[in-house]
């Protein structure tokens, strides 16, 4: 498997995780499972390609070759951009149920 496919999936997977634990941390911006794991996953993957093209010696990819530091860096990275776009959905969703 490439070295690219793989830091898709891990980026998925950390983004889908990140979701999860900001619908479950924040109860007003949770999509519910399905939700929060969707806009995870999404944010996930759309966020560590934007670090990956950015930083790539901050996602540990200027190589080209995946070792622990790239892993690393894609979990992080995806996580964490999932849990952020999870968290703008939730508020924008609230936002306009609100109205």
């Amino acid at each position: 498997m490439s070295g690219t496919i793989l830091n898709l999936i891990i980026q998925l997977v950390a983004g889908a995780i990140g979701g999860n634990a900001a619908g479950a941390s924040l109860k007003d911006i949770n999509l519910g499972t399905v939700g929060n794991t969707i806009a995870g996953a999404i944010g996930g993957a759309g966020g560590g390609q934007i670090l990956q093209a950015l930083l790539p010696f901050l996602a540990g990819t200027a190589g080209g070759g995946v070792d622990i530091g790239s892993v690393i860096g894609q979990i992080v990275g995806g996580g964490v951009s999932g849990a952020i776009l999870t968290a703008i959905v939730g508020v924008v969703k609230n936002m306009m149920s609100s109205k």
